[in-house]
Order: structure tokens, then C-alpha cells, then sequence
């Protein structure tokens, strides 16, 4: 690694925690604690408000910050890929989000990695994406963020039809399509729903918070605790 993105590194590091001490970034990076002790005093003598002192940990100015400038290509070809993921499986306003995202980094970039955003090989087809399909992910990804309940109209694979009122806790692609993972009123249980299996989907008025047994981390260990037990694919259940 080059000490620069080393530097860069250290940075980083340090911005995502409280505390670190100079064991924790040597094994980190690879290099000895007496290479971080000197590129902690040289990031404090160039300006890097480092605040701590050997022996004790580091820590990071709270709100200072880098631009992005310092990315390596498999990191920029990581961001293209994701951001095309956004534009092609998700909504008119995520692809939106997405493209001006790219854009933003592209302004940013030295001339020789710029090219990149253009000349990675890495798609995301849009075909299978249909209007309905848009629409019902914009609507939770919204309902996802405010924290609201959501009622659409639903049918299983068995072509029978429920109205659903479920709290949305979290969108995932899933083999060839965006399963929802919520908490179902009418089960009184965790369910996923395939997105292309729901209609009239609509936010409802009404709001709720975050309970014990009823959350996207309690989702998810209830997941792969049936994963590691049957060690199939998440179950769809309607």
C-alpha cells in the first residue's frame, strides 16, 4: 500500500471511531506501530486535527473530513456497479439518486481514474424491473425510512388473494426479484413478499416504532437461523 493511501486510510479509521489505538490500526493496515506513531504526527503536523497520544488511542476532530479524491479503481468500480444495481432494480427516483451520485464522484476524480465510470464491464439489466414493481419498492423504501404502515393487496403462489398491513423493515434482492421483509399484521408474524406478487400498494396514516421481537435484527436471526438449520434458501411464506 502506498503511504498515501495508508495516510488516507488512518483517516478513515479514525473517523468511524470513538477511540483507536495504534496496535488497532497497525494490525489494520499491515504495517508496525512505530509506521503509525509516524504517520500520526505526520497527519497532525499537515493539519489533521488527530487529538490522543501513544499509549492511549486516537481519535478524530468530530466533523472533519476528506474528499473523495484518494478512491482506487476497485473501489470506483465498486460504486459504478452498485449505483448501476440502484438505476436498474430499484425506483425512478433511486436511479435518479443514483446517476447524480456517479456524477458528484466522477467531478471529484483525477483525470486517470475518471474513465473508469465508463469503462467498467459490470451491468445490471433493467427488464425484469416492471412499472408496478417501481413503484411498490419506491413506496416501501419511503415507508421504510418514516417508519409507517403499509396495505396492499396480496397473492400467494397458490394465486390466493389477502389484504395485507405490515410495518416494512427492509428491501433485499433475492435470487431473481426484491423480496419485502416486514412484520404482518394479519400473521402476527415476520413475512417476506415478493414485489411483483403485490397491488394496490398504498402508505397508510399510521405510524410505529421499533419493538422488541418485532425488528429487522430480530428478522434476520430468525433468517439464518432457519437458513443454518434446513441450510436451504430463505423460505417464502405468504
Amino acid at each position: 500500500m502506498r503511504r498515501a493511501d495508508r495516510l488516507f486510510q488512518i483517516v478513515q479509521v479514525l473517523r468511524s471511531r470513538r477511540l483507536t489505538t495504534a496496535r488497532h490500526l497497525s494490525e489494520r493496515l499491515e504495517v508496525s506501530e512505530r509506521t503509525i506513531y509516524r504517520d500520526i504526527r505526520d497527519l497532525s503536523l499537515s493539519g489533521v486535527p488527530v487529538m490522543g497520544e501513544a499509549g492511549v488511542g486516537y481519535a478524530l476532530k468530530k466533523g472533519y473530513d476528506l474528499p473523495p479524491v484518494m478512491f482506487d479503481f476497485d473501489e470506483i468500480e465498486a460504486l459504478v456497479v452498485g449505483a448501476r444495481m440502484a438505476a436498474a432494480w430499484g425506483s425512478k427516483p433511486l436511479a435518479k439518486a443514483a446517476n447524480e451520485a456517479l456524477e458528484k464522484i466522477a467531478a471529484v476524480l483525477p483525470e486517470p481514474k475518471r474513465g473508469v465510470i465508463e469503462t467498467t464491464r459490470i451491468f445490471a439489466p433493467d427488464y425484469a424491473m416492471t412499472a408496478d414493481m417501481a413503484e411498490a419498492f419506491e413506496v416501501i423504501r419511503q415507508a421504510v425510512r418514516q417508519k409507517r404502515v403499509v396495505a396492499f393487496r396480496y397473492t400467494d403462489v397458490a394465486g390466493s388473494e389477502t389484504e395485507r398491513a405490515i410495518r416494512p423493515l427492509g428491501l433485499y434482492f433475492f435470487g431473481q426479484g426484491w423480496m419485502l421483509a416486514s412484520w404482518c399484521e394479519l400473521r402476527d408474524d415476520f413475512r417476506n413478499f415478493r414485489l411483483d406478487r403485490i397491488a394496490n400498494i398504498r402508505t397508510t396514516d399510521r405510524s410505529y416504532r421499533d419493538e422488541p421481537g418485532k425488528t429487522l435484527d430480530d428478522f434476520i436471526r430468525i433468517e439464518e437461523a432457519k437458513y443454518a438449520s434446513c441450510d436451504k434458501n430463505g423460505p417464502h411464506r405468504g
